[in-house]
């Protein structure tokens, strides 16, 4: 495809954000001015307010919590507790004097061991454990957060394209309604020359009063579709203003639609570049690659487990009083003899790993679908363009002729009237074919997976 679209959304990723800040500041001081707003600034702006941009970073921040998240079980767990307690219990009793080192003679009565003493304890505790080895378990948890959150950030990109090409729908449509708005003027203009020479005519004798009439239902239809036209303008900012993440947007005269001649590479080449560019495909290829390490860590929940566990403990009979402190560490090995219910687990993610694998090789082909209509609806847009030029041109000089015919008496109003519609429909038409084109170039970039803002840029 051409130069500017061969940008992959990776590349994109690294200027976008400080660009973002940069030009939304812009946008904001501009339409604050009511000046022109240009297509790359609704798209910042859209990119920024966008509610479905908002949802997409917050997925990606809790992608990245995750994966934080996975690597803090690498970590040694390290606890404080601080124990205040006091009874009679005689095992506690007697444990408490042990742990406090404050066992005396008189301590070993029976009367003392049977019914002792109530007895206060200030228990000062650090307590950690560590596993030293679960199997490679956590390594492939990390693993697999790491690759989740790769998708979230691609998925976030393919979020940020469905915004764009809603921002140019929109944006492209606004620009269709002001040059229908411009054409219907025209046209009003035109009916109220034409009802102006009917007049001449019928004051000269030259022409029958039903020519009046019917000029004069002919200007009427020409106001209709005028006051039509402004409202498709009315709903046209509205999307735009949707699409863009606003509440409400200030409309003013854009810079008028015109008619592009948009690059086209072969359809293999933009299936190409759509299977390695397009973000969702990524995403849900990296969501396979991250089910595929949760596999791995289920599997390794069969294995052998070594952890390391240490305690030190102070206590004593009153906060700043004397006693007595302790210790004890070990290593712990564990396997599980009987692991039935990490059977049924394994079970539900080998299930989970086989329907993604699925989604991938659906979408794969939806791809390639969505691609290939994309090109014949790019191809089918250039042509109806073209087409629509070439009928406009000739209805125009139609128009022409009939007009000097009727002047002339050799031409009835019917012929003057069919050919004045036939004129003002051929204008229509191709505006509509320049938005079609417009749209299908864009369909094409989203399709292909490398509608950026700066891809964008081309339409405008």
């Amino acid at each position: 495809m051409h130069e500017t679209n061969s940008r992959t959304p990776d590349s994109y990723t690294l200027w976008r954000a400080p660009l973002l800040a940069f030009v939304v500041c812009l946008s904001a001081v501009a339409l604050r001015a009511q000046e022109q707003l240009t297509l790359q600034q609704a798209i910042l702006v859209a990119l920024q307010h966008s509610p479905q941009a908002a949802i997409a970073n917050a997925d990606k921040n809790e992608a990245k919590a995750a994966a934080s998240m996975a690597r803090s079980q690498l970590l040694p767990q390290l606890n404080f507790t601080e124990d205040i307690s006091r009874g009679n219990d005689p095992v506690y009793a007697f444990g408490t004097r042990l742990r406090q080192r404050s066992f005396t003679q008189a301590d070993f009565a029976l009367n003392a061991l049977n019914s002792p003493a109530p007895i206060g304890n200030f228990a000062t505790r650090f307590s950690g454990s560590w596993m030293a080895f679960d199997s490679l378990k956590t390594q492939k948890q990390i693993q697999s957060a790491d690759l989740m959150r790769s998708s979230a950030e691609s998925s976030s990109q393919a979020v940020d394209q469905q915004i764009v090409l809603r921002v140019v729908a929109a944006y492209q449509a606004v620009l269709f309604a002001q040059r229908e708005i411009d054409v219907d003027h025209h046209e009003v203009e035109t009916a109220d020359a034409l009802l102006a020479s009917v007049d001449e005519h019928v004051k000269a004798g030259l022409a029958v009063e039903s020519d009046r009439m019917s000029a004069e239902v002919n200007m009427a239809a020409r106001k209709q579709e005028l006051i039509a036209a402004e409202g498709d303008l009315e709903v046209a900012w509205a999307e735009l203003a949707e699409a863009m993440g606003l509440a409400d947007l200030k409309q003013s005269v854009l810079k008028p639609i015109e008619p592009h001649q948009f690059p086209q590479s072969p359809l293999e080449q933009e299936i190409a570049t759509a299977l390695k560019a397009r973000p969702d495909l990524k995403a849900l290829g990296q969501a396979r690659s991250a089910e595929a390490s949760n596999l791995s860590a289920v599997k390794a929940e069969f294995g052998p487990r070594v952890s390391a566990y240490g305690n030190w403990e102070l206590d004593q009979s009153s906060f700043a009083g004397t006693g007595g402190n302790n210790w004890v560490a070990g290593v712990q090995l564990s396997i599980d003899i009987l692991p039935l219910g990490k059977r049924s687990q394994l079970a539900r993610e080998t299930a989970v790993k086989q329907r993604v694998d699925a989604q991938v090789t659906a979408s794969s082909l939806h791809v390639r679908m969505a691609v290939s209509q994309a090109h014949t609806r790019l191809q089918t847009a250039q042509l109806s363009k073209q087409t629509a030029e070439s009928a406009m041109q000739q209805s125009a000089e139609s128009l022409r002729i009939l007009k000097n015919r009727y002047g002339a008496g050799l031409a009835t109003i019917t012929d003057l009237l069919r050919a004045e519609d036939a004129e003002r429909q051929s204008q229509s038409n191709y505006w509509h074919a320049v938005y079609g084109n417009a749209l299908a170039y864009a369909d094409l970039l989203y399709a292909t997976g490398t509608l950026t803002p700066e891809a964008a840029e081309e339409l405008q």
